[in-house]
């Protein structure tokens, strides 16, 4: 929402965002969908892309490494700041995206699975379609605590903790144009504004580390 209008502004040009998993989005690009360009949580759908002529490998480039947060709603779990205290009784259910689906699930199962608590919590897991699904349980009191991107919950209310990265592997967050690409040229300019202009002042000011 801030990128879009800040980005026209600068530009002229007016672009259109479409939301889902990264494995999701991969799998419409794979499939011919109208996308310029994609912008992963992960270098592992990227670079499949490239692998298969999908994405330009020269446009391949990493625009920001993401931030685990756990999460607790306000209202929820008083006093849950660790990854421990999950297997409080307080907790009875924990929201994450699909660790098959999103480079944030992955990372949210192995931060659980180093904090020693996997065993303990696994029945206590529900999982969502992306981290934004995932957010949306705990907004809407379905979860007790919720995984996630920090970007998404930052300003949410609450608690809001961050995951320490030691605990998973780097959340490198990689972009590149589709090699069919309709408006190359706008695409290469909007890459150029995340890489190198006022988009990572926007991604930093999200929680984004760029």
């Amino acid at each position: 929402q801030e990128m879009g209008p800040e980005f026209e502004a600068e530009t002229g040009i007016h672009p259109v965002f479409s939301v889902a998993s990264t494995a999701q989005l991969a799998q419409q690009a794979e499939n011919g969908a109208p996308f310029d360009v994609f912008l992963a949580a992960d270098e592992e759908h990227v670079d499949q892309l490239v692998s298969k002529r999908v994405i330009d490998p020269a446009s391949r480039a990493v625009y920001a490494r993401g931030v685990l947060a756990l999460w607790i709603p306000p209202g929820e779990g008083p006093g849950v700041k660790r990854m421990e205290d999950l297997a409080s009784p307080d907790i009875r259910v924990i929201a994450i995206a699909k660790p098959e689906l999103a480079p944030y699930g992955a990372a949210a199962v192995a931060a659980l699975k180093n904090a020693g608590v996997w065993s303990r919590v696994q029945s206590k897991v529900v999982y969502a379609e992306n981290i934004n699904m995932a957010r949306q349980y705990g907004a809407l009191g379905n979860a007790d605590a919720v995984l996630t991107a920090y970007a998404l919950v930052e300003n949410s209310g609450g608690t809001v903790t961050r995951v320490d990265p030691s605990m998973h592997a780097p959340i490198e967050q990689a972009l590149g144009v589709l090699a069919r690409a309709e408006h190359p040229a706008a695409a290469r300019k909007f890459v150029d504004y995340l890489l190198h202009g006022k988009g990572r002042d926007a991604l930093a000011r999200a929680g984004y580390l760029v």
